[in-house]
């Protein structure tokens, strides 16, 4: 069977590409505003990675968790964070109220690529940004060979 090429006028959409459309309607229809990061695909926390000479420097978005609800690991060459952003107690009066911010468990895996140096991983969170430096290891580093002339 042989796909045959549909003509459209101009302007016109597709049946899949209406449906596609009315479908996105009725999701922001029901959930109106609501910034849902899963729905477009981010990961959460948000990451940012430096691969400099010596080694890699991951920052990290976790505002509202304390240093003590996160975890780092690093098994081979994969940085594992895990946490988990605790909810505050709210004093629940009458009246209506509105929550937005997000919580729960999170992780994060990133493959570095290389391997680093456990021993030298340091880690430091300020400000609601996670730093995380991770020095390369030794057989990790880039040597450089100085070639002879003849």
């Amino acid at each position: 069977m042989a796909l045959v090429p549909v003509k459209k006028r101009e302007g016109e959409q597709t049946s899949l590409a209406r449906l596609h459309k009315e479908m996105d309607d009725l999701v922001r229809g029901f959930f109106g505003d609501w910034d849902m990061p899963m729905w477009r695909g981010a990961s959460w926390p948000a990451v940012d990675v430096a691969e400099k000479e010596n080694e890699f420097v991951v920052k990290a978005e976790v505002p509202g968790c304390k240093p003590e609800d996160i975890d780092i690991s690093v098994h081979g060459n994969t940085l594992v964070i895990t946490g988990e952003k605790k909810q505050e107690e709210e004093e629940k009066k009458k009246g209506y109220y509105h929550v937005e911010r997000s919580y729960g468990s999170f992780r994060r895996e990133l493959n570095l690529g290389s391997e680093v140096d456990v021993t030298k991983i340091d880690a430091a969170c300020k400000d609601g940004v996670l730093t995380i430096t991770l020095p390369r290891s030794e057989k990790a580093k880039p040597t450089k060979v100085k070639v002879k002339g003849s």
